[in-house]
């Protein structure tokens, strides 16, 4: 009680503009206090742990969300099937279910590429030729992506399917930046509305993979081995480091 009057005495004895000084003083201070202390540990850095994505150390954590959709999806990689760059993952998940497997590259003089061809531009490729296109990781380095995505959806077959991986939360890539380039981010948000114009939204299945935990460490270029499992597969809808579309092109009428 006498605590309480002298707080009340003080209180009228001060101007207005001091007590809300010190108010504001007092609950600043209770709010600091408050607040958990972050110890940063060996990540308060300038630099990345690694500057290719955590390549150096094991598997990117990227490519661990990468391979948990195409696992998932690993029975459409089958027929005629266009991948790009090399055929990694039409070996990995199409694996006695492949007729045919072609490799799509921008640039002549790859040893794996069996077809050279610019998306974002109109190349010759023969439409209705693919049961599916595996391309992961590659919208974002094309500038005119969405006319990519028309020649995509173009060269399908009816019934075929594409598997689409694009960048969200992601430093960019030198490598590709300095040679074609690296232009957008993603989000579930934006990849419904892009793909819906080519593809009937029916036809889409699309999910973001990873949480603040996967998004610092890829960003730090620390490897997925280097997380728990359960660290890794937790969903974060608000930390999106990629983004997944499953885009089936419409099979034709009977």
């Amino acid at each position: 009680m006498p605590r309480d009057w002298l707080k009340t005495a003080v209180r009228a004895a001060l101007p207005l503009s001091t007590r809300q000084w010190v108010e504001n003083r007092a609950r600043r201070w209770v709010r600091q206090t408050r607040l958990q202390k972050v110890d940063f540990g060996n990540l308060r850095r300038l630099s990345p742990v690694s500057k290719t994505f955590g390549l150096d150390r094991g598997l990117c954590i990227d490519r661990y969300y990468i391979e948990k959709f195409l696992g998932e999806f690993a029975a459409e990689i089958r027929g005629r099937v266009l991948e790009i760059g090399d055929d990694r993952y039409t070996k990995k998940f199409g694996a006695g279910q492949v007729s045919f497997s072609d490799v799509l590259h921008i640039q002549k003089g790859s040893p794996s590429a069996t077809i050279v061809a610019d998306l974002g531009g109109d190349p010759p490729i023969p439409g209705e030729t693919f049961d599916c296109i595996v391309f992961t990781q590659t919208l974002q380095f094309i500038y005119d992506f969405r006319q990519a995505l028309r020649c995509l959806h173009r060269i399908l077959k009816p019934g075929g399917v594409l598997l689409v991986t694009v960048a969200g939360i992601s430093q960019v890539s030198r490598f590709d930046m300095e040679r074609w380039g690296d232009y957008w981010r993603f989000t579930t948000l934006s990849v419904q509305r892009v793909f819906s114009e080519v593809f009937s939204e029916e036809n889409l299945t699309i999910k973001g993979y990873g949480n603040v935990l996967a998004a610092v460490a890829f960003l730090h270029g620390i490897a997925a081995e280097e997380l728990k499992k359960d660290e890794l597969d937790y969903h974060d809808p608000d930390y999106q480091l990629i983004v997944a579309i499953r885009a089936m092109k419409q099979a034709t009428a009977p």
